[in-house]
């Protein structure tokens, strides 16, 4: 192992050592009860600088053991941790009514879009009828065209190029 290595693993572990000690140290007394009261009504408007310490004065409290704490520590400890708050929040009243309202609004603006682009579209390509489709079907015959298992095998039966209705319809 390298000086610089074996160094900076020394420093390292003083420095884990003396801030585990300094957690410990202010650990030790229980938290107030006016600072626990009503945290489920409280917590959401607290400042994050708030909620962050007093999330870990409850974690190193958590780490001397839960018999050492106090039952308003072990609410404000579990409903932080499992609380209806953040991510777990319940949805507002009426979000489901817009999510269904704005689902409608996207389906009908892209059911005008398609609509308004097959108004104004071109027509088919005149090779889009049954007739000029059956001709091709008897122009492949005549070239012998996939004599194996296409249009040309013995005993096909499939409709070959055919997929549109009749012009004349």
């Amino acid at each position: 192992m390298t000086p610089i290595l074996r160094n900076a693993l020394v420093r390292a572990s003083r420095q884990s050592a003396t801030t585990a000690l300094g957690y410990r140290a202010a650990s030790t007394h229980a938290i107030s009860n006016p600072t626990l009261a009503n945290i489920e009504r409280r917590w959401e408007g607290m400042p994050m600088q708030e909620q962050a310490d007093l999330w870990m004065a409850l974690r190193d409290r958590m780490k001397e053991g839960w018999t050492d704490m106090t039952i308003q520590e072990k609410k404000a400890a579990y409903w932080i941790a499992f609380g209806p708050h953040g991510p777990r929040s319940l949805p507002p009243p009426g979000e489901n009514k817009t999510v269904i309202l704005y689902t409608l609004i996207g389906l009908g603006a892209s059911f005008l879009l398609f609509t308004g682009m097959r108004q104004f579209a071109r027509p088919g390509p005149s090779t889009m009828n049954k007739e000029w489709q059956e001709a091709t079907n008897e122009y492949l015959k005549n070239q012998n065209s996939d004599p194996l298992t296409g249009i040309s095998s013995e005993g096909y039966s499939g409709k070959g190029h055919v997929q549109s209705p009749s012009s004349n319809a």
